[in-house]
């Protein structure tokens, strides 16, 4: 498929405040990781911990949270997983779902697609 960035936009819990990065979009990856120093500075709280198996496989502990992602100019609240400092954001599955959107590999790009049911 090929990889790629987009810019999404990481919000405090209300929405007030953004920090954008460059995500990596993973459809392999449940969720979005963002390094958990930028959630911590927004005020995302921890809801509660994982065990996530990660490309080697071999498994780790995360914090998981919730808070506002906004990505092509869509706005949702989402599972965020607080990674390592140095971790490059990642747009996982779960959120590019949520938002209404897909991959277009030829183009590297997200596309939007209707729900289905």
């Amino acid at each position: 498929m090929g990889l790629f960035n987009v810019p999404v936009g990481i919000g405090d819990p209300q929405g007030e405040r953004f920090q954008i990065v460059e995500a990596l979009v993973d459809t392999g990856a449940t969720f979005s990781i963002v390094p958990a120093p930028i959630l911590d500075g927004l005020g995302v709280e921890a809801q509660r911990s994982g065990s996530f198996e990660l490309a080697d496989g071999s498994f780790r502990d995360y914090r998981i949270g919730e808070t506002v992602l906004r990505v092509e100019g869509e706005e949702v609240h989402s599972v965020v997983v607080f990674g390592d400092e140095e971790i490059q954001p990642i747009l996982g599955a779960y959120t590019l779902n949520w938002i209404g959107l897909t991959v277009d590999p030829a183009r590297r790009r997200v596309v939007r697609v209707p729900y289905r049911l």
